[in-house]
């Protein structure tokens, strides 16, 4: 059974409920995203980055299988990086293509790369790329 949380938007007026991301999933998208790093080339300094200023140390751990406890913001960071590895695979029928897409420069994104975007470093950076990848998808 999915728990469920409330997620006030006092500007719309509306309170919208999400599925709540739980420990054991979080784990999952952490193991998750050491590979996917692997796979889209970054460095250490990048991966650290991306999850929300990663202490390099925790990330060498993270890489050695011990992950520890994820809050709620790195779950989300998480979970969007998961949906932008989802996105890719399903628009590029070849892997490479898709691992290789977040380092060429995108007119979407003025030119610069997806990385470039995500690595600015804020959460909405991340929501940012992956809404992109949603729409020319279909699925947004």
């Amino acid at each position: 059974m999915v728990q469920l949380v409330q997620i006030s938007d006092r500007t719309a007026g509306v309170t919208p409920a999400s599925p709540a991301i739980t420990d054991a999933e979080g784990l999952a998208m952490a193991r998750a995203a050491v590979r996917l790093f692997g796979l889209w080339e970054l460095t250490d300094a990048e991966a650290c980055i991306l999850l929300g200023e990663l202490s390099p140390r925790t990330y060498a751990r993270w890489k050695a299988g011990d992950i520890g406890r994820i809050g709620r913001d790195l779950k989300a960071r998480l979970s969007n990086l998961m949906g932008i590895h989802k996105a890719l695979r399903i628009i590029f029928t070849e892997p490479a293509r898709a691992y290789g897409w977040v380092r060429r420069p995108n007119q979407a994104f003025s030119g610069r790369s997806a990385l470039d975007v995500m690595l600015q470093g804020e959460l909405l950076d991340l929501v940012r790329v992956r809404r992109y990848l949603d729409a020319e998808r279909g699925g947004w």
